[in-house]
């Protein structure tokens, strides 16, 4: 998709203004306070919102196991809730939504003419590098052709189903970006869309090669820096390139501030960071993404879209969203445990609003929501059950697992005593071929125990988990990975020296493998 020049930007910032009107623009140096270090707040019906219809959407949430649900309407919050045992204050893995971030910086670049055109050949960008299957579909291979994930790369990644074969190659390779150009063509460029996060990766590693900075480096000059985001976390690669397709960690508050700026035409206040014609391209998306589970949806410049329900999005595994519905001013932001289907939530966002001014005060319908924002930030204790004689008999026994879809090598359970734990070990992803030792506390009277606070720069090591049995040799444990946008329900059944291990995979297969304790001689080999 060709880009409009430098010299119709001015034509394309007219057709932006008409979108988003002179007053909305005004009110982020009045109304909105943009930009100030954190959001004002309103009521919903100030905002001409439902206060009864976000109570629902609040208890849609919890089935739909969000962790995190905000909502701004007109530049400010109406709905903030957190699902326990995740808080707002932590910050929290994204996944693919850290794919628009990257866009939102080779955009950057475009504006500042550091980057000439976004049909500039890859391949330019990468003279230093010896690629190999390179033919002519390589050569024609442009920055757009990233962004809109139309590259044409050989690349197996799960999406519409799938093994994932390639994203866990390219984490298994030394050097990711190699791995990636490297790639043999399956399809001629701009010739069809397939999902592709090797794509993104390019993307962050172009910002470094035409900055001399990662993205992270240059996301916090540009970009964090301007909209006051002062925490978040970021992977790496082997050579230093920020993960561009996963592994950006932010708070709900500053994914909504990414929102904002798109919902702003790529304007900060007086700021103008984003070029209005790369707005018009994400919020008029054309490239069909051959979605099975909606026909319905499009994609630009590493967004998604629902272009008959005027929505854009950011989008993350297991719903981590940064929902922008333009019509409606409106930025949403989900964080989640589980999928969510975009187009509900998204009807659901827009008929809370009732009104585009505001609405007389409803105290009884604001004091239900409040409850319910309450109560979804309050951990719900659950059952606890009687304690078999069984349980001192396995308590402090080693369980292995052949290896295969379960994931884990090894598990052990500390049930009795003032301080219960359970050990298990699971194979590492690198190249080492080793194994990665996990410990954590569980609570066993119905609330979650939790490991040490959280490391703000390693937010992937805070876990929470509870367990109890559910008959004589039946024990089940709830484990949240919280702020990864995971969590696990393990169900080992005992039978003499046999466990056998139930859980669901990464789509939500049932697994089930059995496994044996071991031996005094094995343990001491292990050690």
């Amino acid at each position: 998709m060709a880009r409009l020049k430098t010299g119709l930007w001015l034509f394309s910032a007219l057709l932006v203004a008409r979108l988003f009107t002179g007053a909305a623009f005004a009110e982020d140096t009045g109304l909105a306070g943009f930009p100030q270090p954190d959001w004002a707040t309103a009521t919903p019906e100030e905002e001409g919102m439902d206060s009864a219809a976000l109570a629902k959407l609040v208890a849609m949430g919890k089935a739909m196991r969000f962790d995190s649900l905000l909502i701004t309407r007109h530049g400010r919050i109406v709905l903030d809730a957190s699902y326990a045992p995740y808080s707002a204050d932590q910050l929290h893995i994204v996944n693919s939504s850290t794919k628009a971030v990257v866009a939102t910086l080779i955009a950057m670049l475009l504006k500042d003419g550091t980057l000439d055109s976004l049909d500039h050949p890859v391949l330019d960008l990468f003279k230093d590098r010896k690629i190999d299957n390179v033919d002519a579909r390589k050569q024609a291979l442009t920055v757009q052709h990233l962004l809109n994930m139309t590259a044409g790369f050989d690349w197996d990644e799960g999406y519409n189903g799938g093994a994932e074969t390639s994203l866990y190659e390219m984490g298994r390779s030394p050097d990711w970006v190699q791995y990636i150009l490297d790639r043999p063509m399956a399809h001629a460029p701009g010739e069809t869309f397939y999902y592709n996060s090797g794509n993104s990766h390019l993307l962050s590693a172009i910002v470094t090669k035409l900055t001399g900075k990662s993205a992270d480096d240059f996301a916090k000059e540009r970009l964090f820096g301007p909209l006051g985001i002062t925490e978040h976390a970021w992977f790496k690669d082997a050579q230093g390139i920020s993960s561009g397709g996963f592994g950006l960690a932010l708070k709900p508050r500053d994914m909504a501030k990414i929102g904002y700026l798109y919902l702003r035409g790529g304007r900060w206040g007086a700021q103008p960071l984003l070029p209005p014609d790369w707005i018009e391209a994400v919020n008029h998306a054309t490239v069909s993404m051959n979605a099975t589970f909606d026909p319905g949806l499009r994609y630009a410049d590493q967004f998604w879209a629902l272009p008959d329900a005027n929505v854009f999005m950011a989008v993350g595994y297991h719903c981590q969203v940064i929902m922008v519905q333009p019509g409606r001013d409106i930025v949403a932001v989900m964080t989640a445990r589980d999928f969510c289907p975009f187009r509900k939530v998204a009807n659901a966002i827009a008929g809370t609003v009732t009104s585009d001014s505001g609405l007389p005060a409803a105290p009884d319908a604001a004091a239900a929501l409040a409850e319910a924002v309450r109560a979804a930030a309050t951990e719900a204790r659950g059952p606890v059950g009687a304690v078999p004689d069984i349980a001192a008999a396995i308590s402090g026994r080693t369980y292995s697992f052949p290896p295969g879809p379960l994931g884990i090598n090894t598990i052990k359970l500390d049930l009795i005593g003032a301080d219960p734990q359970v050990t298990w070990d699971i194979p590492s992803r690198d190249r080492s071929g080793g194994t990665v030792h996990l410990q954590s506390p569980i609570g066993l009277d119905g609330l979650y125990r939790k490991t040490a606070p959280p490391n703000p720069w390693q937010p992937f090591v805070y876990r929470a988990m509870k367990g109890s049995w559910v008959d004589a040799t039946t024990f089940a444990i709830d484990v949240q990975f919280i702020g990864q946008g995971e969590e696990r329900n393990w169900r080992l059944s005992f039978d003499g020296d046999k466990v056998t291990f139930r859980t669901k995979g990464r789509y939500g297969k049932d697994v089930a493998v059995e496994g044996r304790a071991e031996t005094s001689v094995q343990l001491g080999f292990r050690r």
